[in-house]
């Protein structure tokens, strides 16, 4: 006669194994997924794209010719611009991977997604992408009236010297006295 304890506990460690295979089989496949990602990104004039494997490495670079009539400075900035914009799309392509291949452990995912965020972050904006001045017609209706910027508040008057031999107010040097006699 078989135990039935010793039955529950086999097929316990039977299912235990068995989805262990499971998700072996899908990292494995992630992992490949993984290998083949690659995101490509182009500079703002589109003189140069850049495209990056999944390591963030440059796989691929095309410059156009319109590169004849730029200087050195300009040709580097575009392609670095196009650099960081592809390595910056790194990690939403390989979170999609990722909830494809392990889509049952967001916890693995995240800690993956979010190391690639904090090595490959968003570009900060050129400085020609400022965001506009505050005064600026943008957000507002045409019929909504401009609204005036505070006026800049004049200078401090200059102080009088306090009259030689005026001891009633005397502060020691912090501010003079606060009313002046004339």
């Amino acid at each position: 006669m078989s135990d039935p304890l010793s039955d529950n506990a086999e097929a316990r460690i039977d299912d235990l194994v068995a989805q262990t295979k499971r998700k072996a089989e899908r990292y494995r496949a992630m992992q490949q997924a993984v290998e083949q990602v690659s995101v490509s990104a182009a500079s703002k004039d589109g003189t140069a794209t850049v495209t990056v494997d999944s390591a963030g490495n440059v796989a691929d670079l095309r410059i156009t010719d319109r590169v004849r009539e730029m200087s050195g400075d300009q040709v580097a900035k575009a392609v670095l611009t196009a650099l960081r914009a592809a390595q910056a799309k790194l990690p939403d392509r390989l979170g999609e991977v990722m909830a494809d291949t392990i889509g049952d452990d967001p916890r693995t995912r995240d800690t993956i997604v979010g190391s690639y965020r904090a090595k490959f972050p968003e570009p900060e904006p050129e400085p020609d992408e400022a965001p506009p001045p505050p005064d600026s017609r943008i957000g507002r209706l045409d019929d909504e009236p401009e609204t005036p910027r505070p006026a800049e508040p004049p200078p401090p008057a200059p102080r009088r010297p306090a009259p030689p031999g005026d001891d009633d107010d005397n502060d020691e040097g912090f501010g003079g006295p606060v009313m002046i006699r004339e």
